[in-house]
């Protein structure tokens, strides 16, 4: 299972010098030669996201379109000479999906990072595929709006990739994923036509929810060019809470019991002691390291937000927990978020401490289960290390059952990688058992193709070949993504 990709080199591919071809010509004079980069260095920089251990080609080129326009021209040129496009945001993306095969175009979104209309009657923002997430909530906050998904990489991702692979974030356990909020898009076609699908209004049946068919599919079915989004008023300053536990397991008995009174805080993470220690020795923070985990809460019902962290406290107590703390200010509020945001890059130097010359690598799952077995999963995962032997830690966004376990394994090993594949593979396998699904937000990219076949079935893998084919009859975008 997922053997070719993790015995893939990871060495740095021949970036020689590639020659003028007809393709390059006519990217330039659609473009203009700034716009398109041949230089091997920005070659390199544009062959992967931020997925370890998933295979990477060397493009041709990478471009970078400014408008709509740019982007028809680049896809008619591409077909013409029967090269696939592979669309690229910001590039944080963790499951390969925007990474790049050999000899294809490299469409980078980063130059279309405008944000067109924000229409506070209408509570809606509508924008390039560029516009980087926190830019776009700063811009609606001013406006007394609010943008809820924010995904952890939420200050260098961008809303074109947030859409393109279905993002979650902290905020989703009340609030909900990025498709919640994509009300239309603007959708360049194999054939280099422009589809635009959904709605400005509140309301609207019309036809097949084609918006909903193109968040998600990881730049497979068409190149996203213009995104409508809804608003909402923005809340109130959120109260937060920590709760410090003996067991992952007790946190996950603690989020149960949260779901089953009907509570919906507007943030319910986990954090395991490896991260909590990984964090300490990245940032230090004064977090609890010698816990087992922590649950960070947040409500932001207004007034009745101090009662919703009071339940909060108390159910958290009654599953275990050691000791409960309440945040005093806004400040040390958002400090506390911040220690969950910094999670990712601490488990990437906690991996390169790991393992001698920088060989450390870090494997994140996304696995989602419902609530009431998400203790189960807990458990099974320190299990799954344990039978391994590999060093796990388990990240993520207990309130709706989406957790990542961060697999950490030595490049240079192939024993290490062997052990870390079948880790991988026994927490697919316990998710999908659990009644769950083998990514909550982060995609399927390269990563758990094999594993998306196994939940949805031949069926299910009939109809998405099917829907491709209509789509992109020559497989030129994004090949050999998702399925």
């Amino acid at each position: 299972m997922l053997a070719a990709l993790w015995s893939a080199s990871w060495a740095d591919a021949n970036l020689s010098c590639m020659p003028a071809t007809p393709l390059l010509d006519e990217l330039r004079a659609a473009l203009g030669g700034t716009a398109v980069l041949t230089d091997p260095d920005l070659l390199r920089m544009h062959q992967r996201d931020e997925a370890d251990l998933c295979a990477a080609g060397t493009p041709l080129v990478v471009v970078r379109p400014r408008d709509t326009a740019g982007v028809v021209a680049v896809v008619r040129a591409a077909a013409r000479h029967g090269v696939p496009v592979v669309p690229q945001g910001a590039r944080t993306g963790l499951a390969g999906a925007a990474n790049a095969v050999d000899g294809a175009v490299v469409l980078s979104t980063s130059a279309m990072d405008a944000i067109l209309e924000i229409d506070p009657v209408s509570r809606l923002a509508v924008v390039q595929p560029g516009v980087v997430n926190a830019t776009l909530a700063g811009a609606v906050r001013r406006e007394g709006l609010y943008y809820p998904p924010d995904p952890g990489s939420w200050e260098s991702s961008t809303i074109g990739g947030n859409v393109a692979t279905n993002a979650g974030g902290m905020c989703c356990v009340k609030y909900g994923v990025t498709t919640e909020y994509v009300l239309g898009l603007e959708v360049v076609l194999a054939t280099g036509e422009v589809l635009r699908t959904g709605r400005r209004t509140a309301k609207g049946v019309a036809g097949y929810d084609l918006t909903r068919l193109f968040v998600g599919s990881e730049g497979t079915l068409g190149i996203i060019t213009e995104v409508t989004l809804a608003l909402r008023p923005a809340p109130e300053e959120s109260l937060t809470l920590v709760a410090v536990f003996d067991s992952t397991a007790d946190a996950g008995t603690a989020v149960a019991g949260i779901a089953a009174q009907g509570l919906s805080p507007s943030l319910l993470e986990l954090l395991d002691r490896t991260h909590l220690e990984a964090i300490e020795a990245y940032q230090p923070m004064g977090l609890r390291t010698d816990a087992e985990a922590l649950l960070l809460a947040a409500a932001d019902t207004g007034p009745r937000a101090a009662e919703d962290l009071a339940r909060l406290e108390k159910i958290c107590e009654a599953a275990g927990a050691s000791e409960v703390y309440v945040a005093t200010d806004a400040v040390e509020a958002a400090a506390l978020l911040q220690a969950r945001r910094l999670a990712h890059p601490a488990m990437e130097a906690f991996a390169a401490r790991s393992y001698p010359e920088g060989n450390g690598g870090l494997v994140i799952d996304d696995v989602a289960v419902p609530r009431g077995a998400l203790a189960a999963l807990l458990d099974g995962v320190a299990r799954i290390a344990a039978e391994c032997d590999v060093p796990i830690g388990v990240v993520g966004h207990a309130g709706d059952g989406n957790m990542h376990p961060n697999i950490v394994v030595d490049r240079a090993d192939p024993a290490s990688l062997e052990r870390g594949r079948r880790a991988f593979d026994e927490i697919m396998r316990l998710g999908l058992e659990l009644g769950g699904t083998c990514t909550g937000e982060h995609g399927v990219g390269l990563l758990k193709r094999e594993w998306l076949a196994r939940e949805i079935g031949p069926v299910g893998v009939r109809v998405h070949h099917a829907i491709k084919a209509a789509l992109d009859p020559d497989g030129l975008f994004n090949p050999g993504k998702v399925l």
